[in-house]
């Protein structure tokens, strides 16, 4: 399905905002790959003669929806635990922005190439975006140390959240 020219508006009322985080470390096996959730945000998809992608989010409406791996389950103290630590020491509770530079076709969806804004610094991203099966779906890979981050560490090292996330989207199609 070819995504049909108009504009589209995305946000957790209708559409699911994910990062998803890995581990690395001596100890990864004693850490746990999150998935967290974007809670306020807001995205417009406008498809015609100068298709773009702008995505606002608020850095400090991200909450762990689950854990995996690691040597024990995560209770609800340590997901606040960790999203605390996200909002005082990672995103600060910063402002994130995504806006699109060029998007051209890519088979059945767009190939959406643009600068994130992060931290005060802005760096390339690249998203593939698609519509199969009434479903609108967009994903990419964020690397940390684009943004002067160093990625969240703990037990003196031996266990660090891995420097590329991946940030994912998924909406019914309104179209």
């Amino acid at each position: 399905m070819s995504i049909p020219a108009g504009r589209y508006r995305f946000g957790p009322d209708n559409a699911t905002l994910s990062v998803n985080t890995g581990r690395t470390g001596a100890v990864a096996k004693a850490g746990h790959d999150l998935l967290l959730r974007v809670t306020d945000w807001e995205g417009t998809l406008e498809v015609g003669d100068d298709t773009r992608l702008e995505v606002r989010v608020d850095g400090g409406s991200l909450k762990v929806q689950e854990g995996t791996g690691g040597m024990q389950a995560l209770d609800d103290d340590d997901k606040a635990n960790i999203e605390q630590t996200i909002d005082d020491e990672v995103l600060r509770r910063d402002r994130i922005t995504f806006r699109s530079t060029g998007v051209t076709a890519a088979g059945d969806g767009l190939r959406v190439t643009g600068d994130l804004t992060l931290l005060g610094r802005t760096a390339p991203l690249s998203l593939d975006l698609a519509v199969a099966d009434g479903t609108v779906t967009a994903a990419g890979v964020v690397r940390q140390t684009d943004f002067g981050m160093k990625p969240y560490s703990a037990l003196f090292g031996a266990l660090k959240v891995a420097d590329e996330v991946r940030v994912s989207l998924a909406a019914t199609w309104p179209g």
